[in-house]
C-alpha cells in the first residue's frame, strides 16, 4: 500500500501557517525522512512531503541533495532531535516567502 509520509510524520494544523509536518514519535537527529522535491528540467515538483512543510528562520530539518541520476532529487534530512508532536521546518530556497 502507498503510504505518502513516512510512519513517524503526520499533517495537522500549523502556528506557522495552514498546515505542516508534525512528528508522531522522537525522531533521531540525521534522520532521511524521504523525497521532497524533484526537478525535471526547469521545473520543481513537490512530493506530498515536500507539500506540507512549513518554513522557518531556524529550521530543524534540511533539503540534502541527492546525486542519483539527470534529474535533481531532494530527501528531508533532520538537524536535531525532533520531539513527539514538534513541527517539522525547513528553510525555503526554492520559493519566494
Amino acid at each position: 500500500m502507498y503510504k505518502p509520509l513516512p510512519e513517524s510524520l503526520t499533517i495537522k494544523t500549523s502556528k506557522v501557517n495552514g498546515l505542516g509536518l508534525f512528528a508522531d514519535q522522537d525522531i533521531n537527529q540525521a534522520t532521511n525522512l524521504g523525497l521532497t522535491h524533484l526537478k525535471f528540467a526547469d521545473q520543481i515538483i513537490r512530493t506530498p512531503l515536500g507539500g506540507f512543510i512549513n518554513h522557518a528562520n531556524e529550521p530543524n530539518c534540511a533539503k540534502v541533495e541527492l546525486k542519483e541520476d539527470k534529474h535533481k532529487k531532494w530527501n528531508l534530512v533532520t538537524l536535531r532531535d525532533i520531539k513527539k508532536g514538534e513541527e517539522l521546518t525547513l528553510r525555503y530556497t526554492f520559493y519566494n516567502i
